[in-house]
């Protein structure tokens, strides 16, 4: 009696956190008690931040089988508007890095974003092929600075003399130690990832689907990179947090703490 006990108590360990996860998701996206839904929000104090396992030592302070979705390159005509749709339809929120002449050319794309409660933090001005690691200080300061502008006016309709969402992404992971402590000044946490999908590499939806679950399970969760650039992403996401839902992981948004 004390084993069957013991044992009932440890399945119960393992559906409860699922339970309550559907429970927030069925409060929060009325009409589909099944979505995956955002299991919480975390908020970050930018200073000194540097996480993902990819680039850097530590990443965020997640539980087993929790995941952060970050999408890069975007806004994107068709692709990023379906992956927004996805989202919208499981009740999830996402990490955008824009690129900022992008943002510029589809400011209606960050505004939607912006609007259905997605974080819209910064990868450039131009994401130029060289990386910032290979290029001249002062132009990737350039890179880096223009971009957030660009991305906030997008956004808010103005810049000002610091981002609202001081979340950036460097192209290719490629960071400099001069670059970061030139971040770190400016208190704008640096974001990697801590698996990815790879899709910078053209394949199918369903290879794409197959690969990035593989990895997601080796990691247990985590900070997990896309492209909303990529048709073959956009087609796959619908799957993908299905799977999620299926498979008992569940979402954080990751938000800048408030000031004070």
């Amino acid at each position: 009696m004390a084993l069957l006990i013991r044992h009932l108590a440890v399945l119960l360990s393992l559906l409860l956190p699922l339970h309550t996860a559907r429970a927030h998701a069925a409060e929060t996206c009325p009409g589909r008690p099944d979505a995956l839904g955002t299991a919480r929000v975390m908020e970050i104090d930018p200073k000194g931040v540097r996480v993902g396992t990819k680039s850097f030592p530590g990443t965020l302070p997640l539980a087993p089988k929790e995941v952060v979705l970050t999408f890069d390159d975007g806004p994107w005509p068709g692709t990023t508007a379906a992956i927004l749709d996805a989202l919208k339809a499981e009740c999830v929120q996402a990490t955008f890095f824009l690129i900022g002449e992008n943002a510029k050319a589809r400011p209606a794309l960050v505004r939607r974003a912006r609007a259905e409660g997605h974080t819209i933090a910064h990868h450039t001005l131009t994401h130029p092929s060289a990386t910032l690691a290979r290029i001249p200080f002062d132009a990737a300061v350039r890179e880096i600075e223009r971009g957030i502008a660009a991305d906030e006016v997008a956004a808010y309709g103005a810049s000002g003399p610091a981002p609202r969402v001081p979340f950036f992404r460097f192209p290719g992971f490629a960071s400099t130690p001069e670059l970061l402590a030139f971040l770190d000044g400016k208190g704008i946490a640096v974001f990697g990832a801590d698996f990815w999908a790879s899709d910078w590499n053209v394949m199918t939806p369903e290879a794409e689907l197959d690969l990035v679950l593989k990895r997601l399970d080796a990691a247990g969760g985590g900070i997990v990179l896309f492209h909303d650039t990529k048709s073959y992403t956009a087609a796959m996401i619908p799957g993908f947090l299905r799977a999620l839902a299926e498979r008992g992981y569940k979402v954080v948004h990751v938000v800048p703490k408030a000031p004070g």
